[in-house]
C-alpha cells in the first residue's frame, strides 16, 4: 500500500537542515543552535504545496563513517535507514564553506542510491558562497539550487522543484487527524522513548542510557481501536535549578510547548527509586490544577523494583493520596514488557472520561441539590448555585453561575469537584470550574 511520500534533509552537520524544516514546517519546530549534533531524533511534518503533499523529514548531522560512539552510531544508523527509504532527498550543504570531502562522499553515496535528488547550497545570501557557488557543480547533480533557509531566499522555488521529483507512483493521501492527543513527561531517562518504542512496535526513538538522549519532542500516530492517536515523546526535564548550557532550557521548552496541544499526559516515574521526589510531584500538580490535562502516572522499571523501594513508593505516594486517588496508576515495565498492553486501553478510557458530556439537567440537578443537603456558607451568608451548565470538554469544564462569585474559593469548588467525582467516572479528569455572579450575567 502507497503511503505519503517521504522527503529527507540531509547532509553533514551544521549545515542548516533543522532551519530549513523549521522554514517549511508550519507546526513542528526543530531546536537550531550554532553546535553540531543538537538534532538526534528525526522530525517529521506533513508539507502542503500546489496540489501536493510530502511528510518532510529533518535528519541528523551525518558522516558515513562508523562511530565508536553507540549513540551516534545509532544516528548515523537512523539517517542512513531514512535516506534509503525517501522518495526525494534534498542534499544540503554550506555554500560558505565551499565543497568539503565529506561533500564529496555524501554526494557519491547519494549517486549510488539512484533517487530523486536535489542538491540544496544554504547561505546563499553570502556574499562568499555567491562566488564559490560553481564549486558544487562538482558533486554532479541534475538539479541544484541556492537557498537562504534562514531568510527565506528562493524556498518557494525550492518547493516547485520538489514537488516534480515526487515519483507519480507515490500517492499524495494525507495522514488522518488525531482524534486526540497524548505526551510522555518526566525526568530524563526514566523510559519515556522506550515507552514510545513499545507502542510504535518499532525503534523510533533513540533509546540510551545517557541522560538527555531526547532532545526535541516528536509526535507519531497510532491506531487503536479504529481512533488515531497522537503520541509525543518529550526531552527529560530536571529542577530548575539543574538546567545548564543552551542547548537544556531548549529542550525544556520543547517540552512544555508539547504540553500545550496535548489532552493527556502520561507522566512516567522510575519505579526503582524510593519516593516520588518534589520534581515529579511538582510537573504532576502543574499539568492536572494548572493545565487541566488528563493524567495517567506509569511507574516504569518495575522489573528492578525491590520490596523496600516498593514499600518507600507507597508511602511516599499515599502522602500525596489526595492527587493519586484522582488519576489511574499502572506499574509497567518497557524492558520486560509488563502492563505495555494495558497502556493504550487505559488511554481510551481516560480519554472517554475527558471528552464526555452530561445530560445538563442531571449535571445542575447534581449540583444545586448537593449544595442543599450540605449548605456551604461565607460570611454567615449563604453560597446560592442558581445555574450549572457544561461548556466543554477535554478539559472538562463547568460553569456556575451563583450569588457571589468570590465566596466560591479553592474549598467551595473542591466540594463541588468530589460531588461530581461521587456521580460520574472522571479517573484522571481534572475539572475547570468558570463562576460568574447573576448580575454579571444579567448584564452580559
Amino acid at each position: 500500500m502507497s503511503t505519503i511520500a517521504q522527503v529527507v534533509i540531509v547532509g553533514r552537520v551544521n549545515v542548516g537542515k533543522s532551519t530549513l524544516f523549521n522554514r517549511l514546517s508550519q507546526r513542528v519546530k526543530s531546536i537550531t543552535l550554532d553546535f553540531e549534533g543538537v538534532t538526534r531524533d528525526y522530525l517529521k511534518e506533513e508539507i502542503a504545496w500546489r496540489d501536493s503533499r510530502f511528510d518532510l523529514i529533518d535528519s541528523g548531522g551525518i558522516h558515513l563513517r562508523k562511530s565508536q560512539d553507540p549513540l551516534f552510531e545509532r544516528i548515523r544508523t537512523q539517517v542512513l535507514q531514512l535516506v534509503q527509504d525517501a522518495d526525494v532527498i534534498m542534499f544540503m550543504v554550506d555554500g560558505t564553506v565551499g565543497v568539503l570531502q565529506e561533500d564529496h562522499e555524501l554526494s557519491r553515496y547519494i549517486h549510488k542510491l539512484n533517487k530523486p535528488s536535489v542538491l540544496v547550497i544554504n547561505k546563499m545570501d553570502s556574499k562568499r558562497a555567491q562566488e564559490q557557488e560553481f564549486e558544487f557543480d562538482r558533486l554532479g547533480f541534475e538539479h541544484q539550487m541556492g537557498i537562504s533557509a534562514e531568510h527565506g531566499k528562493n524556498i518557494p522555488d525550492l518547493l516547485d522543484l520538489l514537488v516534480t521529483l515526487i515519483p507519480k507512483k507515490v500517492t499524495h493521501k494525507p495522514q488522518k487527524k488525531s482524534n486526540f492527543r497524548v505526551m510522555f513527561l518526566g525526568k530524563p531517562n526514566v523510559g519515556k522513548s522506550s515507552l514510545m518504542n513499545a507502542l510504535l512496535e518499532e525503534e523510533r526513538a533513540l533509546v540510551s542510557d545517557v541522560p538527555g538522549t531526547t532532545r526535541e519532542a516528536f509526535s507519531e500516530q497510532i491506531t487503536f481501536y479504529k481512533e488515531v492517536i497522537g503520541i509525543t515523546d518529550t526531552p527529560g526535564i530536571r529542577r530548575q535549578s539543574s538546567v545548564k548550557g543552551e542547548l537544556e532550557p531548549l529542550m525544556v521548552k520543547s517540552a512544555f510547548q508539547a504540553l500545550r496541544s496535548s489532552h493527556i499526559v502520561m507522566l512516567l516515574i522510575d519505579g526503582s527509586s524510593d519516593t516520588l521526589v518534589d520534581q515529579e510531584l511538582k510537573l504532576a500538580f502543574y499539568v492536572y490544577q494548572e493545565k487541566f490535562k488528563s493524567l495517567i502516572l506509569l511507574i516504569n522499571k518495575d522489573d528492578l523494583v525491590t520490596e523496600q523501594s516498593k514499600a518507600s513508593l507507597e508511602r511516599s505516594m499515599e502522602y500525596y493520596k489526595h492527587l493519586i486517588d484522582k488519576i489511574p496508576v499502572l506499574h509497567i515495565s518497557c524492558k520486560t514488557g509488563k502492563n505495555i498492553g494495558r497502556v493504550l486501553p487505559l488511554v481510551q478510557k481516560v480519554w472517554e472520561h475527558t471528552s464526555q458530556k452530561f445530560d445538563p439537567a442531571a449535571l445542575q440537578r447534581t449540583c444545586i441539590e448537593g449544595l442543599m443537603k450540605k449548605p456551604l456558607y461565607a460570611k454567615q451568608k449563604p453560597l446560592i448555585l442558581y445555574k450549572v451548565r457544561q461548556v466543554h470538554v477535554a478539559p472538562i469544564t463547568i460553569e456556575f453561575v451563583v450569588n457571589e462569585s468570590r465566596w466560591f474559593g479553592p474549598s467551595q469548588l473542591s466540594f463541588f469537584d468530589n460531588l461530581l467525582r461521587s456521580e460520574y467516572d472522571m479517573v484522571g479528569v481534572p475539572i475547570k470550574f468558570i463562576v460568574k455572579k447573576r448580575k454579571e450575567v444579567l448584564n452580559a
